[in-house]
């Protein structure tokens, strides 16, 4: 059989492998399992660092996909006898097309040791570049090849599965192969970044109203507007990651972001984001703002800012920082909560206990629908 047979690269992909590429937030929760996001939610409540917490979800996808890569080019070379000669020729025509699918996409970046950024940066968005490029980079595995050949002699042996699956190995397979990974390993550690930060946005938020002891409800949805919250709401400036109509007249605005103390001015910019006030079905509200971060630096004037726009700014790296909000709404609403003077030692087991019965879904059910390929952020490496 010819390479040519080979439609599309993704085909040799299996659909498992398929969604670990591609899936969305959503999806990649559907996956790993709401217990397990739910224990997530719960260590970062506690003062863990999100991406520590996630970590491990994304060293099983970057591990689950490698192993895939080694299938992609063994199911590969099953079609064809000369599939590793021709790859580069294949990732190259399929760039060339000028509508792909994110897997499609991505696959055939990573096939040429590219990755989004490196497509963006080095070939400038430019697909007549693209063969250029290939015979570049054939050019730049064949040399050093030869520098290795020559010094440490041929690679031989074979890689067999059960299912029948196999392929001599060489310098070249192995070159690739390792080419492959690299790049898709800089893909989905960039992407999960931003896909697990959007995301665990909307749960620890609506998580931490719901421990206070707040109801969830649609941004509209008729009814009381006391002790309630809603997520992802759009002022007239700018969006705030969700609003609390604490009673009649009185609400409060959240922002989180993952912002460490060397992101300064992020965290500038949200001091002044947003309106202290609030037209809700015909009624004025008063609004102060709560701003949620990962670390403050040391000597920053951030938190004298946020206190002269009557808000606040509350670091995440803190041990059990709700308590923190909890007493920041008691000082500016009045409210009453049993974790206002909760002992350290007995905070943990409350949110526990809390975390039960948190609606995660239906804050996840919030976002975008996912739509498949497309949803997923591009890599910020």
């Amino acid at each position: 059989m010819s390479p040519s047979r080979i439609e599309n690269l993704s085909d040799l992909l299996s659909s498992d492998s398929l969604k670990l590429l591609s899936s969305s937030g959503n999806a990649l929760v559907q996956q790993i399992g709401i217990d397990v996001v739910r224990g997530v939610v719960l260590e970062v409540l506690c003062g863990k660092n999100l991406r520590d917490a996630t970590e491990v979800l994304t060293r099983r996808r970057i591990a689950a996909l490698n192993l895939a890569m080694m299938n992609f080019f063994l199911r590969g070379i099953a079609v064809s006898e000369d599939f590793v000669q021709q790859l580069p020729f294949l990732a190259a025509d399929s760039l060339a097309r000028n509508r792909l699918s994110r897997s499609e996409r991505w696959l055939s970046y990573w096939v040429l040791g590219l990755t989004h950024k490196a497509f963006q940066n080095v070939l400038r968005d430019d697909p007549n570049r693209i063969a250029e490029y290939r015979d570049q980079y054939i050019e730049t595995c064949r040399e050093v090849i030869e520098g290795y050949t020559q010094e440490y002699g041929e690679l031989t042996g074979h890689i067999e599965l059960s299912s029948g699956l196999k392929a001599e190995l060489n310098w070249l397979l192995m070159t690739y192969l390792l080419n492959t990974v690299g790049s898709e390993t800089l893909t989905i550690r960039g992407s999960e970044k931003s896909a697990y930060g959007k995301l665990f946005e909307k749960l620890i938020l609506g998580a931490l109203l719901h421990v206070l002891g707040f109801r969830h409800i649609l941004e509209g949805e008729p009814g009381a507007y006391k002790r309630v919250f809603w997520l992802s709401s759009r002022g007239t400036k700018r969006e705030s990651d969700a609003t609390l109509l604490y009673e009649p007249g009185r609400a409060v605005r959240f922002d989180i972001g993952f912002i460490g103390r060397g992101n300064t001015e992020i965290s500038l910019d949200k001091v002044s984001r947003f309106e202290r006030h609030l037209e809700l079905n015909d009624e004025h509200w008063y609004v102060s703002t709560i701003i949620i971060v990962d670390t403050i630096g040391p000597g920053s004037t951030i938190v004298a800012l946020a206190e002269s726009i009557d808000g606040c700014i509350v670091q995440m790296s803190g041990a059990y920082w709700p308590q923190q909000i909890a007493r920041e709404l008691s000082r500016s609403l009045g409210f009453r909560h049993p974790l206002l003077d909760m002992k350290h030692s007995e905070i943990r087991g409350f949110l526990a206990e809390r975390m039960r019965d948190a609606p995660l879904e239906d804050f996840i059910g919030l976002q975008a629908a996912d739509t498949g390929n497309d949803d997923m952020p591009e890599e910020e490496l």
